[in-house]
């Protein structure tokens, strides 16, 4: 709504400036909408006017803190999907214990995949994740067991299309306890397992800063002690808040497109920014693109 936005703007003390535009929508896709009926009736919506402003070149990315189900839709339908590619993929940075990144996908774009598409979301992790990293990122399955007789035979017909592709540097299994220990620098697993360890993690995170929140705030004496022996591990801690790492990419598409945390904050709302304008400037759908061509080449002879 230009006028709500207008207005928050003036409480704010913003002064008009030409890199910002306000384009006008008369429709609002909740949280609960059906993706099908987005689609029918998204083309007014603020996030199907952000797509369609990507796909004929007026916008270089699309940022939105909505409905996931109607941002995949709308963008698959807008946006179409790179060739070689069935599904796109959400992908989002986990932190590890010595301060690097691994990227995990997929976080539920898709509920359910086959090992085909699992394959395309390794290609296209790997592809992201080189332009962070400088060098071919180390790409694992999430399994149950790190040995190769482990696993459901979705997980091993993956693992055995990597292990045959030379342009993916796969290593093979990780479980889920490895995952911020610098084991891989990708993780690949389908959407339904990605978004509950996502958020399970997340989850774990908060209730241990909860925690020693607690007692620090206390007003006995050992509450002084906590605030005296764990101040600098709260600082520490906060390297856990998963607003660092908001803005996760939905991988696959002919165009960028960013989901940032429906109950985001500022900071948050700027670090999913920031992930789009790195995508925009490392071109990454056109890098994405370029490996799965090698990667077809290569199966293919």
């Amino acid at each position: 709504d230009r006028t709500s936005i207008t207005t928050q703007l003036s409480s704010l003390g913003y002064q008009a400036d030409a890199r910002l535009s306000i384009k006008h929508c008369d429709r609002v896709i909740s949280n609960s909408e059906k993706p099908s009926l987005a689609l029918r009736n998204g083309q007014n919506s603020s996030m199907g006017r952000a797509i369609d402003l990507v796909s004929v070149g007026q916008a270089d990315a699309c940022v939105s803190a909505g409905n996931t189900g109607a941002l995949m839709a709308l963008s698959r339908f807008r946006l179409k999907l790179l060739p070689g590619i069935e599904r796109p993929a959400l992908i989002s940075a986990l932190p590890t214990v010595s301060g690097n990144r691994t990227w995990m996908l997929d976080l539920g774009a898709n509920v359910s995949s086959d090992a085909d598409s699992l394959f395309q979301f390794a290609v296209m992790g790997s592809a992201l994740a080189e332009q962070y990293l400088d060098r071919p990122p180390r790409v694992a399955i999430l399994n149950i067991g790190a040995e190769e007789i482990k696993g459901n035979d979705l997980v091993k017909r993956c693992a055995e299309m990597l292990s045959n592709t030379e342009s993916v540097n796969f290593i093979g299994y990780i479980e889920g306890n490895q995952l911020f220990h610098d084991y891989a620098d990708v993780v690949v697993c389908d959407g339904f397992v990605g978004n509950i360890c996502l958020k399970t993690s997340e989850g774990t995170a908060q209730l241990f800063i909860d925690k020693l929140k607690s007692y620090m705030m206390t007003s006995s004496i050992k509450g002084w002690i906590a605030r005296k022996l764990f101040s600098g591990l709260i600082n520490e801690l906060k390297t856990l808040n998963p607003d660092q790492y908001n803005g996760a990419s939905l991988l696959g598409l002919r165009g960028i497109v960013i989901k940032s945390h429906g109950s985001a904050d500022v900071e948050a709302v700027v670090n999913a920014i920031g992930e789009a304008l790195h995508e925009v400037k490392r071109q990454v759908p056109s890098r994405i693109s370029d490996r799965l061509e090698a990667v077809l080449l290569e199966r293919h002879y």
